[in-house]
């Protein structure tokens, strides 16, 4: 295992030279989104610039985000809404998007999947050509005793969910009684940060409550599992030890480098604080080694003054 587990050290703070060394070292720059080059509608100060100057420098850069509550075309349009000029669709792999490929290269579904999310994943999985089961309105007194069920169900997914209910819950349950029908979850984000302080439920929340009402574990697609990696990999031939991992969460983003041999970056404008990897480093816990960055910097802007050099 690469990274800062395997050295028994990590969370060492970038500066100055250590920074141009660790770029010069470097051909794959993957940043998270929410929490590392934005917050919410505002960028993180520099991002912008920050993404400029790695693809002026001759840098392949990547968006891997387990958000999945928009397609990725949805995504370019955020990236040019808040300043960043030259961001491709390509280069964006989100848990919808890699979900789809999921479904459609891996598994090779036959058939249809059911689909607990948000009009993201809806999106992505119809312009994979995946077949999506679809949600009919509930007649008046329906219940999971006599609403029907599609025959044809051979996935369910489970992603963020706004309008998640009893019923659609109860409904995957029934699907899932079938031992050949595949559980994905687009990623195990347990909830998310909202402005004032408030946090809404991610989509690991609803995949726990399906996975104990189905007696079965979700096979997860986003980080931190590899096949956000492999997904990026089979189509642009990535070397991992040439890669490097910014994110703002230790469980999802540098779990997910650690476990794909990447070098890793906590930046500390998102989720995870310095005094929790600090924790992870030193306590005795051993499964906690791999969410250990191997550097720790405030923000992405810290990039700038070497790039700019």
């Amino acid at each position: 295992m690469a990274g800062a587990a395997a050295r028994g050290t990590g969370c060492v703070t970038l500066r100055g030279a250590q920074i141009r060394d660790l770029l010069d070292a470097k051909h794959n720059v993957l940043f998270d989104c929410d929490g590392v080059i934005w917050n919410g509608e505002t960028a993180v100060t520099g991002a912008p610039e920050v993404v400029s100057l790695l693809k002026q420098r001759g840098k392949r850069v990547f968006f891997v985000t387990n958000n999945c509550t928009r397609p990725r075309e949805n995504y370019v349009q955020k990236f040019s809404r808040l300043g960043f000029t030259d961001v491709a669709e390509e280069e964006i792999f989100s848990s919808a998007y890699c979900s789809a490929a999921y479904l459609r290269d891996v598994a090779r579904l036959q058939g249809k999947v059911y689909v607990i999310g948000c009009g993201g994943v809806m999106k992505e999985l119809r312009d994979a050509g995946v077949p999506v089961a679809e949600e009919e309105d509930a007649e008046p007194g329906a219940s999971i005793y006599n609403c029907p069920l599609d025959p044809d169900v051979k996935a369910v997914l489970v992603g963020y969910d706004e309008n998640f209910t009893f019923m659609k819950l109860a409904k995957a349950c029934c699907y899932l009684r079938s031992p050949e029908c595949l559980f994905l979850a687009t990623d195990p984000d347990p909830w998310h940060p909202l402005r004032g302080g408030r946090v809404t439920p991610g989509s690991g929340s609803l995949t726990a409550a399906l996975e104990t009402a189905s007696s079965r574990k979700a096979t997860v697609i986003g980080k931190p599992s590899r096949f956000m990696f492999e997904c990026i990999s089979s189509q642009f031939g990535l070397d991992p030890a040439r890669s490097l991992m910014i994110g703002d969460r230790l469980e999802t983003d540098v779990l997910f480098g650690s476990n794909c041999g990447l070098t890793t970056v906590l930046t500390l404008t998102g989720v995870s604080t310095l005094e929790e990897a600090l924790a992870y480093r030193d306590g005795q816990e051993p499964q906690q080694k791999d969410c250990v960055p191997d550097y720790v910097m405030e923000s992405v802007a810290d990039f700038l003054q070497a790039l700019e050099e």
